[in-house]
């Protein structure tokens, strides 16, 4: 990557909480009295305010004194107290209270495909025919448990951290065969700074894409061409949704676990494949069953791929802009409009904006808060930005393209 303008310059997020989050006790208990846009940040990704303040509060080392430069040049003190206000007010609807009974019917729906999956085999047999119904079968109950443990994963669901993490766990890991620990890692990174190159993970594309408006030209000026940019919109179908699952992430969230060392996850996850196995290779072999496995990750991966990117590559990635938390989130974010389909289809992920804004919400409740946040952006002239499920998804090969244009244009002229 080349040199990085001033704007990208990587901070230290553990040390930005600690100079600015942590500076009065009250900022804890009655967040909405801050005065640094950063408390709206850490409040969003924690339940329990004042649990978390035992933890933080030896890391406290001062306060910048008034005179010293920050990072809050750009931000709207006006939009910052409007968002708090409106914050307490989804509080006072109890719109962080969650339906156990909604939760519960997730994973029993979840169970009940899995269940229909190995009845299908067991008896029709293992023909074409049986094994790609229940292929399909089995790649909704991943998906679905996908949506299901990022629930969890943001402690949406209970109000005692504990058996968020406990189902977290037992979904990402039984019944995904994936890592809890690599998920919080990667994803609250991606929350905590939305489309911003060096610090979001989700946009860091290996030289494989370039998104945005600027990391295209800085490529192209600098005459970087490890692939054919401007044919990225096409090559997207080939290496994108297929690959991401399968081959990337599988690899990825194996060796994280081994490197890492950590041994309760990859636990869950070996239970996972041992199931799978167990249930399935009396009816195809165990080399059969790996391919009907990787099968399986193959079809999520299309689920997943053009589900999430649908809210984000489209909109706007570019380095540190230092907006207060609300602006930063809407300039990420766009919704896709409201349905029973689209709903269940994405896992409430339709109502990204709201889900970023709050992630700790239960996702069954998006809906009542989506008013108030468009009556703040209207108030203060920020778009917000719904359109239909298929717009949406062809909204993500445009931006693909239109960054490969950019490229093309800086790699042959500038």
């Amino acid at each position: 990557m080349t040199r990085e303008p001033p704007g990208c310059r990587r901070v230290n997020s553990l040390m930005l909480y600690t100079f600015r989050s942590i500076t009065s006790h009250r900022s804890f208990s009655r967040p909405e009295r801050c005065a640094t846009s950063s408390q709206d940040a850490f409040r969003a990704f924690h339940r329990d305010l004042d649990f978390v303040h035992k933890f933080m509060k030896p890391l406290l080392i001062g306060e910048l004194a008034p005179e010293e430069p920050g990072q809050d040049h750009g931000k709207n003190s006006q939009i910052t107290e409007d968002f708090r206000a409106l914050r307490k007010t989804a509080e006072d609807m109890n719109l962080f209270k969650s339906n156990h009974l909604f939760f519960l019917l997730l994973l029993a729906h979840i169970i009940a495909m899995e269940s229909i999956a190995w009845f299908t085999i067991f008896y029709f047999g293992n023909g074409w025919i049986p094994t790609v119904i229940t292929a399909f079968v089995l790649a909704t109950s991943q998906a679905q448990a996908g949506w299901l443990q990022h629930d969890y994963g943001h402690l949406s669901v209970y109000k005692k951290s504990t058996w968020n993490h406990f189902l977290h766990k037992f979904i990402i890991g039984h019944l995904k065969g994936a890592s809890a620990n690599w998920w919080n890692h990667r994803h609250f990174q991606h929350h905590a700074k939305p489309n911003i190159f060096h610090k979001d993970p989700d946009v860091n594309m290996l030289h494989v894409f370039v998104l945005g408006e600027w990391q295209p030209i800085e490529y192209g000026k600098k005459k970087l061409k490890y692939l054919p940019y401007n044919h990225q919109h096409e090559y997207f179908f080939l290496i994108g949704p297929p690959l991401l699952i399968p081959v990337y992430f599988q690899y990825q969230i194996i060796m994280t676990m081994i490197a890492r060392r950590d041994w309760v996850d990859l636990a869950w996850a070996v239970s996972y494949y041992a199931r799978f196995l167990l249930t399935y290779s009396p009816f195809y072999g165990i080399l059969g069953a790996v391919l009907f496995l990787n099968f399986i990750r193959f079809l999520e991966s299309h689920w997943f791929v053009w589900v999430t990117q649908m809210n984000h590559i489209v909109m706007e990635i570019d380095c540190e802009p230092y907006r207060d938390w609300f602006s930063s989130q809407l300039a990420a974010t766009c919704n896709v409009e409201q349905s029973l389909f689209n709903d269940w289809f994405s896992g409430h992920l339709n109502f990204q904006i709201e889900h970023h804004l709050f992630p700790t919400m239960p996702r069954h409740n998006f809906h009542k808060v989506a008013p108030l946040v468009k009556s703040l952006c209207a108030k203060h002239g920020i778009k917000y930005q719904e359109k239909p499920l298929l717009r949406a998804l062809q909204d993500i090969i445009r931006s693909l393209k239109k960054s490969g244009q950019l490229w093309l244009d800086a790699y042959l002229h500038k």
